[in-house]
């Protein structure tokens, strides 16, 4: 008896392995909102990363974070690297690519909780008098991540965290439109 329980346990096992494997090799996460601010300010806020800590819903996650800049400090080159505590890991972003008012383009690694590269694109474009702004993420899954998102619905969960700095970037843009307005 102890043995049929054993390769039925066994089949299972293999079974499921098989099924995590099966799981597609990639993702892409894709939000988008109307931000009401011109292209050439959003961008500026985005291409930035000393303003991130403005509307990024991760740096608002833990207070002690440690954050370092390298390189320029807007742009192709720059850099920003975080490590904090295990709601936000450790990790770096380098933007690849700006066109002004257009895009930023970063690759972004992670080294904690979980190590990972993915490709991370900011597209803006004119929008009903503002600007649509396209937070996308793309990325490859490895056999862990696979299994996890077999409990954990990654889109809905990282989704969340775009819609929610969409917004809070839609705050500080306006915030700042109002405010060159009144020195204009």
């Amino acid at each position: 008896m102890g043995l049929y329980i054993g390769i039925a346990v066994l089949i299972l096992i293999v079974g499921l392995i098989a099924f995590i494997a099966s799981r597609p090799g990639t993702f892409r996460i894709e939000r988008s909102a109307r931000i009401d601010a011109p292209r050439d300010l959003v961008f500026s806020i985005i291409n930035d990363f000393h303003q991130w800590e403005r509307w990024s819903p991760y740096d608002k996650r833990d207070p002690n974070m440690k954050k370092s800049f390298e390189g320029l400090s807007e742009g192709p080159g720059a850099v920003y690297s975080w490590n904090g505590n295990n709601e936000v890991g450790e990790g770096r972003m380098t933007i690849l690519e700006s066109k002004p008012g257009q895009l930023v383009s970063m690759k972004l690694e992670f080294f904690r909780p979980f190590k990972g590269t993915n490709e991370v694109n900011f597209k803006l474009a004119p929008f009903d008098g503002g600007t649509r702004v396209s937070w996308i993420m793309d990325g490859k899954y490895n056999f862990m991540t696979k299994a996890i998102g077999l409990i954990m619905n990654m889109d809905k969960m990282i989704g969340n965290d775009f819609e929610q700095g969409l917004a809070n970037l839609d705050t500080v843009a306006q915030a700042e439109t109002q405010e060159l307005g009144r020195h204009a």
